[in-house]
């Protein structure tokens, strides 16, 4: 068997004790790595001015995936405001550890699948079984972004022939000091291989249909080029139904009927909104894990966040951080393992053996360890 090495960030919040529980699923279920810890996170930024140390992203170059757990972000004011104060003062900026990673490796596909589990009293609909493809290196979350304006770019801008005057007069009249901009850039390239992906996904599966979500009528630019490379990609995969939608129009309806979406592929920020949608109407993100996947790495987490109010008191949901561990186990090529990892969660979901605070309320009897146990005893029988 190849020797796989897997490195593990816990990170912030419910980070640790969703890690935890994820490594003693896996290793119940017979999978055999050599796992190596990392430092990422809230304590990194506070303490060295930088949330994903060189360090660590020299770990993950040595290792096959990643299992990431949760991280806390805050707005700049804030995270400057953090920082031990000998750090202060020196222009230290956050990022996100996350897209960090992301951009790194070029982990361009964000896969989160948001599926209904029979007998989850959290599930809004009980016919949601959704793949969203989300692409995750370009849009308005590539980091390309100014506050104030650069004397430079409010010149070159003043230039510009948008095709629209009367926007430019107006944004013309701010003055660049009370202004930001934010980009979102889409390059034929990053679309075609999000679009692929999914399609790709679609054929492997048997999957009846993949949906672009945008909004070209308005992103007249950067959603027609999206547009554009949908229409193309798709032309070669005549058995899949393709179909194109407004990012808004598609939230309505996928509330109302979460049955019309199969698999459904967007630009970074919209894929990022809709995934979390998607994971409302089947119980929330404590069932929600994702994939990052690059063409040779990969990262696995759950799409929650690091919850700093419950943290430390066993109430997290392990549910989301397992079912990512189980698509890494996919990924790496163990899929009958993943599968038993599924089927002892659906089973123990379906008896109403779930029951952390998200899922039963303030009574609930399920603590973090609890869960993870039943899954341990179910994947035992």
């Amino acid at each position: 068997m190849t020797h796989r090495r897997v490195a593990i960030l816990p990170g912030d919040g419910i980070g640790p004790e969703v890690m935890e529980s994820v490594l003693a699923v896996l290793e119940a279920v017979g999978f055999e790595a050599e796992y190596i810890e990392g430092d990422v996170g809230w304590r990194c930024w506070c303490t060295e001015g930088e949330a994903l140390p060189k360090r660590t992203i020299e770990l993950l170059e040595r290792c096959d995936a990643c299992l990431f757990g949760a991280i806390t972000s805050k707005a700049m004011d804030d995270a400057q405001a953090d920082l031990n104060p000998n750090l202060q003062g020196k222009g230290l900026c956050y990022t996100s550890p996350i897209v960090r990673l992301r951009q790194h490796f070029d982990l361009y596909a964000a896969v989160r699948p948001c599926r209904s589990f029979p007998g989850n009293p959290r599930n809004v609909s009980d016919d949601v079984d959704i793949i969203v493809f989300r692409e995750n290196t370009e849009g308005l979350y590539g980091g390309i972004e100014w506050n104030p304006l650069p004397p430079a770019l409010a010149a070159q801008m003043a230039d510009m022939d948008t095709g629209h005057p009367e926007r430019m007069r107006r944004w013309l009249a701010i003055d660049p000091e009370d202004a930001a901009l934010s980009t979102r850039l889409l390059s034929r390239q990053g679309c075609e291989r999000i679009i692929r992906a999914a399609f790709v996904y679609a054929m492997s599966n048997e999957r009846r249909r993949v949906t672009l979500l945008e909004k070209p009528n308005v992103l007249r630019e950067t959603g027609a080029l999206m547009t554009r490379v949908f229409r193309a990609v798709s032309s070669e995969y005549p058995r899949i139904e393709a179909r194109e939608m407004n990012i808004d129009a598609a939230c309505m309806l996928m509330v109302m009927d979460p049955a019309h979406f199969d698999v459904i592929v967007a630009e970074n920020m919209f894929g990022d909104i809709v995934s979390d949608l998607a994971s409302g109407l089947v119980g929330g993100l404590g069932f929600a894990p994702s994939a990052n996947l690059g063409d040779g790495f990969a990262v696995f987490e759950p799409t929650h966040g690091s919850a700093p109010d419950i943290a430390g008191e066993g109430l997290a949901n392990p549910v989301a951080m397992i079912l990512s561990g189980a698509m890494m186990l996919d990924w790496l090529g163990h899929s009958s393992q993943s599968e038993q990892i599924y089927v002892s969660v659906m089973s123990l979901i379906a008896e109403g053996m779930i029951d952390t605070p998200d899922v039963s309320g303030d009574g609930a009897q399920g603590t973090t360890s609890v869960i993870t146990n039943r899954i341990i005893q179910r994947l035992n029988q």
